[in-house]
């Protein structure tokens, strides 16, 4: 077996609209031997490694059906067996993920295997796990060559594989507090490989890591930290606190020790969860031992008097005391039989116990300070306590050392409430745990006695969220009714935009509409990331990368998002939903790439974004394949956008009731009109918008349609959205590209990006609208990466329509032959009629617009297809016609003399373009025969 290809998918795919991860897996011969092939020797061994997997109901929805599965019959493949078995990898590493599915792919023995995941890094190595302990499994005749280390243990592994996992998943404070905000329908994203989270999108974000929070003073932080000043502020305040010291070397140390009296306690200056803690030190050698201890985690040692009662984490939330929980250091007892090794095994068999947080209680460890704490009361592995005797391997009572946890928040004092709180406020924390020992803590500390031994600036909330004993507390919930109280907003409205052709028109269109309202928008297009209208990253920013920029950047109220097939199919969209989703259209463009070969297929892929839509998904009624994504979402609203005001699928929408956004014909032209809830809202006169040139660029009417629908949608009022209309051009500022015109020259030119067929021929289109006292000059291309049947495609859509065709290619080749476009779209003229005398040409983009703009005389339209933007229209707009021949009909053309047999067209060179002439015929001539 092998993984032939993995792609990992961030959100909504065509999937599932969750985060999974897609393994192209090649059974190679093992496609012959299903489960019920191998035997019971691998199912059972599976079994014995993953006793979850008994739990996986698989297709009959009940446990134990997945072994079914294995056994029946003849069982199942071993790529659905992957898959089960990456799901229950990350089941034993802490995370509740369950779906998965295996469809045989077209190639034989070759599968799609699909997984739930949480943590990228986790997936992916649930899936290389999965994979090795299959083959280990396997007999040893139909195992991968290579495929497993000789020295690979399964049970290592597994442990390993756990560790990896936790370095890397939120730890359980974190994941509590993004557990009660997805609750409260806050989204959240994570910003780094540890615990800091942003809670929130755009201006609404508040941030966390592990427990502090953006709102917790740095100041408090550094007070916390420093265990000698904390001591000296509460105990200035009155509150019970120990005396200490700040010592530098052991032997000052053992001074201090003697000074305030054994037993003392040894710690960090400045650590935390418990480490480097030495307590009841009542010699000179321990506590020169508890010095050294203390010394791997901080410079300065703190030797405090030893205060004597249960250990207890009092939790303050926003001034008020949340949960009380009693903790336990980790310990065994005694049975009179087994020995200290023995029972430490014993409690580790403990199903709540695991590695690290992946379980309520984590496993206890015979390591150096658990020697220790034997030979204190003469003590070894190998002892044999007797029956109800305690043996206490750590000193402190932290869970992450093997500790246990009972909650007594309902007992707790009144005395001793106040003075956590009291505590908590001195520091000046929002968030803070204090350490407090006292006997019983349902009896006042003024009474009993008790001290408080330290303030933590993050504490945790394992012992709080899931006790050993007692009731669980949510103590995440009121942290984030504090950075987010009820009612206060925690998202952004979300448009996001699809289509073969005009997505980033319609996109920049809406955005400029939403500032114009007054919104800060955050926008993603083909050409970079914008900030209210600022650029902040350049480059093709239409994936999930640029939605999580967008969505991060604390200054946007509102996030348009330009989506790409591309992102799509790659790693999924950015958002797991949107407020309104819009399809524009889907034509044929970028088939026969990543398994997407037909038109329907990627109107599966598009439809992710109505499929996520919430409010309003936005559809084009003029495109079947957009229409048929109705029934596919579960949007609020469903408005229907069609040029066709007489659509008797729209018209019987409206009488329902329903949203639309029409064309209709009028007095003064052409009306873009909504419908809603029975209401007729006329809203512009199409003639009226710059982008549309009066109305000719039909295509961009539709643009405008679908920006005006969904700012309709988003909540925009109506002036705002005239408004915005009536602002945006398509000057290649505002929407580099996207049907830009240069009025400068002598003659006009069109610039547009268009790369597919359908684009083309809108454009081609408006260059038939537009009056032309002159010749029509085009120059055009496609991708490389496109097939040859879409690049005919490109060429029929323009021809016939234009006096003059230059043929270029991009930059990038994409796998082609320098001139293999320009011969492909030259052929395809020649076959649908286009003289060969007015075809060209000229691989070079530079090259061809040049040839072009030396052509264009007076009165002419230039049709320019760029795919170097900037550089191209620089190119336009500095261009500066030398000296014009007298004769209008006498220009300069780049093309060569065609030959009278099967044409074979020559790359013409600028250096040619002198030598060509072209008389009151049309005819080309050279230009001693045009003297």
């Amino acid at each position: 077996m092998r993984i032939l290809d993995r792609s990992v998918f961030v959100g909504p795919s065509l999937y599932a609209h969750f985060p999974v991860i897609r393994l192209q897996l090649d059974l190679g011969k093992l496609e012959a031997w299903p489960t019920a092939k191998l035997g019971d020797a691998f199912i059972d061994g599976l079994l014995a490694a993953l006793p979850g997997l008994a739990e996986h109901g698989c297709s009959y929805r009940e446990p134990g059906g997945f072994i079914r599965r294995m056994r029946e019959g003849e069982g199942t493949w071993l790529g659905h067996v992957l898959e089960h078995t990456a799901i229950e990898l990350q089941n034993i590493a802490g995370e509740k993920v369950t779906f998965g599915k295996t469809r045989s792919a077209d190639e034989p023995g070759v599968y799609t295997v699909v997984y739930e995941y949480e943590q990228r890094e986790e997936g992916i190595a649930a899936g290389e796990l999965a994979l090795k302990l299959l083959e280990s499994l396997l007999p040893a005749e139909l195992r991968t060559p290579g495929s497993l280390p000789e020295d690979w243990q399964w049970e290592t592994a597994r442990d390993e594989f756990i560790r990896y996992a936790q370095r890397r998943a939120l730890g359980p404070s974190t994941a509590a507090l993004v557990k009660a905000a997805e609750q409260r329908g806050i989204p959240w994203l994570r910003l780094n490989e540890q615990s800091l989270v942003q809670l929130g999108h755009g201006k609404y974000q508040q941030r966390i890591q592990a427990t502090i929070t953006g709102r917790t003073p740095h100041i408090a932080v550094e007070l916390a930290s420093d265990k000698e000043e904390t001591n000296k502020i509460l105990g200035a305040l009155g509150l019970p606190v120990p005396k200490q010291e700040l010592v530098r070397s052991a032997e000052a140390a053992v001074r201090a020790a003697r000074r305030s009296g054994y037993p003392v306690v040894t710690k960090p200056y400045n650590g935390n969860h418990g480490r480097g803690i030495s307590i009841h030190l009542t010699c000179d050698d321990e506590v020169s031992a508890g010095f050294e201890a203390a010394k791997e985690h901080s410079r300065s040692v703190i030797v405090e008097t030893y205060l004597s009662g249960a250990d207890h984490r009092l939790l303050v939330v926003n001034g008020e005391l949340v949960a009380a929980t009693r903790r336990t250091p980790g310990h065994v007892v005694g049975d009179g039989k087994h020995t200290i090794a023995e029972l430490v095994e014993i409690v580790n068999a403990d199903p709540l116990r695991g590695v690290g947080h992946e379980k309520v209680l984590t496993r206890l460890e015979l390591d150096r300070e658990a020697h220790m704490m034997l030979e204190r009361v003469q003590l070894t592995p190998a002892s044999v306590p007797a029956n109800g005797q305690e043996v206490f391997l750590r000193s402190t009572a932290n869970l992450s050392t093997g500790g246990t946890a009972t909650d007594v928040t309902d007992v707790i004092h009144p005395d001793n409430r106040d003075m956590a709180v009291r505590a908590i406020r001195a520091i000046g924390l929002d968030v803070g745990g204090v350490d407090f020992l006292i006997a019983d803590i349902a009896q006042s500390y003024k009474k009993i006695g008790g001290g408080i031994c330290e303030v933590n600036a993050a504490p945790g909330f394992r012992m709080h969220v899931a006790p050993s004993e007692g009731t669980p507390r949510d103590v995440a919930g009121p942290v984030i009714d504090m950075l987010f109280p009820p009612g206060t907003p925690a998202r952004v409205p979300i448009a996001a935009i699809t289509g073969t052709n005009g997505k980033t028109t319609t996109a920049r269109m809406l955005a400029h509409i939403v500032k114009m309202a007054g919104y800060t928008p955050g926008l993603t297009t083909t050409d970079g990331v914008y900030i209210d209208g600022q650029r902040t990253v350049e480059g093709d920013m239409t994936g999930p990368v640029s939605a999580r920029m967008v969505l991060a950047d604390p200054q946007i109220d509102l996030a348009v998002l330009e989506t790409a097939r591309g992102g799509l199919l790659r790693a999924g969209m950015g958002v797991p939903e949107v407020n309104v989703g819009a399809v524009l259209n889907v034509q044929s463009d970028h088939l026969g790439m990543k398994g997407i070969d037909t038109v329907e297929q990627l109107a599966e892929v598009k439809r992710i974004v109505v499929e996520v839509a919430k409010d309003c998904a936005v559809l084009n009624a003029d495109d079947p394949n957009v229409l048929k994504m109705s029934g596919y979402t579960d949007a609020k609203v469903i408005c229907y956008v069609t040029l066709t005001a007489a659509h008797p699928l729209v018209r019987e929408h409206v009488r329902a009731g329903g949203r639309a956004c029409a064309l209709e014909a009028g007095v003064n032209g052409q009306m873009i009109t909504l419908y809603d809830k029975g209401s007729h809202i006329p809203l512009l006169w199409t003639h009226l918008i710059p982008a549309t040139l009066e109305g000719r660029a039909i295509h961009n009417v539709q643009n405008a349609m679908f920006a005006a629908a969904m700012a309709f949608s988003l909540g925009i009022k109506l002036d705002a959205i005239r408004q915005g209309l009536r602002t945006f051009d398509t000057t290649f500022f505002q929407a580099p590209g996207r049907m830009n015109v240069f009025n400068e020259h002598p003659f006009k030119v069109l610039f547009d990006y268009g790369h597919n067929a359908h684009a083309v021929a809108a454009m081609a289109g408006l260059a038939q609208r537009l009056d032309v006292t002159g010749h029509r000059i085009v120059v055009l291309a496609g991708p490389g990466d496109r097939r040859d049947e879409d690049l005919i495609a490109i060429a029929n859509a323009v021809a016939g329509k234009f006096d003059h065709y230059i043929c270029r290619r991009d930059d990038s080749l994409r796998g082609r032959d320098g001139d293999e476009v320009p011969r492909i779209i030259a052929r395809a003229l020649y076959a649908a009629g286009v003289p060969e005398s007015a075809v060209a040409a000229i691989p070079d983009e530079q090259q061809a617009i040049d040839a072009a703009l030396h052509m264009a005389r007076p009165g002419d339209l230039l049709l320019v297809f760029a795919d170097a933007l900037v550089r191209s229209w620089k190119q336009i707009i500095h261009f500066r016609p030398e000296g014009m021949p007298a004769a209008a009909t006498t220009r300069a053309a780049p093309v060569t003399v065609a030959a009278a047999t099967e044409p074979e067209l020559e790359e013409a060179t600028l250096a040619d373009l002198g030598d060509v002439m072209r008389d009151e015929r049309g005819i080309y001539l050279s230009r001693e025969e045009s003297d």
